[in-house]
């Protein structure tokens, strides 16, 4: 795999606060691979610095070999990075089709708007819902039809901030599947998440946060077997 992602010494503060502390980070294309840390780490600021809504104080984000700390949040997804925030934006008032319309009508137009509307329905198995107002939707079902929204321009790299969050067990599982399947269709993908047993379905290498500085990386085992880790997110079992 070649280097997707490139994050080189990046800090940020907010009023004397650190929210990224040297970070150096990177990430190899057509990786599954999750943040983890306990609340406060600094994995959402972290995501915001990488699709541009932060500015950092110093350091360098490299994309696809490009230099994009100084592009705009539109710029970066014109490149090729998508994201799904933990809190769906979609348009409630508006059904599941004309959602879909709206996210990818500035990217696509005739034929392939239709067609990938439809593609991207059956992949979500919204397609009976496509004239449902996605604001009456289940909880599982908005956030998959934002995960819609998100990789239906297909993205090369998509960004995920805790997309399970209020999900059911089975509804988990089911987007774990999901991911799996963008995944070995060639998207790349970073999720921040706190819930072990989705990491552990989907990852296959983790990074710890904490302070907005990187604590440990590695794999599943590596990172639930590490004692600091267990320390300050996991838990300890000395008890």
């Amino acid at each position: 795999m070649s280097q997707l992602l490139e994050v080189s010494k990046l800090n940020k503060s907010f009023g004397g606060v650190h929210v990224a502390r040297d970070i150096n980070f990177t990430l190899e294309a057509g990786a599954m691979h999750c943040l983890i840390g306990p609340n406060g780490a600094g994995k959402s600021s972290f995501f915001r610095l990488l699709l541009g809504e932060h500015a950092p104080d110093s350091g360098q984000i490299s994309f696809r070999g490009d230099d994009i700390t100084g592009l705009r949040s539109f710029q970066r997804i014109r490149r090729g990075i998508s994201v799904k925030f933990q809190v769906p934006g979609i348009f409630k008032a508006l059904s599941v089709r004309q959602n879909l319309e709206v996210a990818f009508q500035n990217h696509l137009h005739g034929a392939s708007l239709g067609e990938t509307i439809e593609r991207v329905m059956d992949f979500t198995n919204l397609g009976g819902e496509a004239a449902t107002a996605a604001g009456i939707l289940s909880h599982g079902q908005q956030q998959w039809l934002e995960i819609g929204m998100a990789v239906g321009v297909e993205p090369t790299l998509l960004l995920l901030d805790e997309p399970t969050a209020g999900m059911s067990p089975d509804e988990t599982r089911k987007t774990g599947e999901m991911l799996h399947d963008l995944n070995n269709r060639g998207i790349t993908i970073l999720a921040v998440e706190h819930d072990m047993a989705f990491v552990e379905q989907i990852a296959d290498s983790v990074t710890v946060l904490h302070m907005g500085s990187i604590f440990a990386k590695g794999s599943i085992a590596e990172i639930t077997n590490n004692s600091g880790v267990q320390e300050i997110y996991l838990g300890t079992a000395d008890e």
